[in-house]
């Protein structure tokens, strides 16, 4: 599993999806901002890329032809997506406590870079994974509308989000009131969303291992 994970991380995708976070995760600097967008932007550029890619280069084929199990090749794929997704919400993070400081009386209509805004996001990762990776692997190499149901997911999640953010007064108290300023609660909100996102991921692979099982290649 750890040779079939270097191939992806060195074969994978471009280069260039390794430095898009640093791109993406600096629309964080504008103050006030739709800042679901930026973890969004995965969703939108990298997984289509790497999944189109995957099929042009006949990834699938050369990699059933390795003394490999398809097992260690869900693993290797779906530790990849992972590592992938938390590159861009820790430089979204960074990005974010730099906003922070830059604009430290801002007033958020929407939701502020937060460790619970982060629990957030996590969520809707974990929402989108559990959506693309056992689609994906009904084939292993038809992504079309595995991403486009992921993506449609995540986004209503966003939607939705911000929409209790701005109109319900609980939520509104839990990440702009009082709720923002207590550190017990953001931390909680932020473990919570990491858990989701660990055990939704972990349900993704064990559909997707079991799908991909009864795939001929």
């Amino acid at each position: 599993m750890y040779n079939l994970l270097m191939k992806e991380l060195k074969l994978g995708v471009s280069p260039f999806f390794y430095v898009l976070p640093f791109l993406t995760g600096a629309l964080m600097l504008i103050p006030g901002w739709l800042y679901f967008l930026v973890i969004l932007y995965f969703c939108f550029i990298t997984i289509p890329n790497m999944f189109g890619g995957y099929k042009s280069q006949n990834d699938l084929m050369f990699t059933s032809m390795l003394p490999v199990t398809k097992k260690d090749m869900v693993k290797a794929k779906v530790s990849f997506i992972v590592i992938l997704e938390l590159l861009h919400v820790v430089t979204a993070v960074i990005y974010g406590m730099i906003s922070v400081r830059l604009y430290p009386n801002l007033t958020y209509h929407f939701f502020a870079p937060s460790f619970g805004f982060w629990g957030l996001c996590f969520v809707m990762l974990a929402i989108f994974n559990i959506t693309l990776i056992p689609m994906y692997y009904k084939t292993a190499y038809k992504y079309g509308s595995a991403s486009i149901v992921s993506i449609t997911a995540a986004i209503l999640f966003a939607i939705g989000a911000e929409w209790l953010g701005i109109e319900n007064s609980f939520v509104y108290d839990l990440f702009k009131g009082t709720g923002a300023e207590n550190w017990a609660i953001q931390l909680s909100l932020l473990l919570i969303g990491i858990v989701i996102f660990a055990i939704f991921t972990i349900i993704a692979y064990h559909i997707a291992n079991k799908r991909f099982v009864k795939v001929e290649m």
